[in-house]
């Protein structure tokens, strides 16, 4: 699902009071928190996400390649943190 800009920018909106929900390391990517990540938007829909200063990955890359591994949308990448926004399935009747 390709968000159109004003959904984007409700979501950042409301992105905009939320505490940080993954936190990405030195070790970049991993399965370990590729599964955090799965867990956080399976809970949440809106996860942000912050990157450390000593990470070799550029964070609007990662945060494009989180978003594909994820099924996810990237509402915002701003310095060192993106948020990811999926929307939860819709409940079988």
């Amino acid at each position: 699902m390709t968000l159109t800009s004003k959904q984007r920018a409700e979501l950042r909106a409301q992105a905009h009071q939320l505490s940080v929900a993954v936190h990405i390391g030195h070790q970049g990517i991993t399965d370990a928190l590729r599964q955090n990540l799965e867990d956080a938007l399976k809970n949440h829909e809106l996860v942000k996400i912050q990157f450390s200063k000593n990470t070799d990955v550029t964070p609007k890359r990662a945060a494009n390649d989180l978003a594909g591994m994820v099924g996810a949308d990237v509402v915002q990448a701003i310095g060192r943190t993106a948020t990811l926004f999926r929307a939860k399935p819709a409940p079988l009747v």
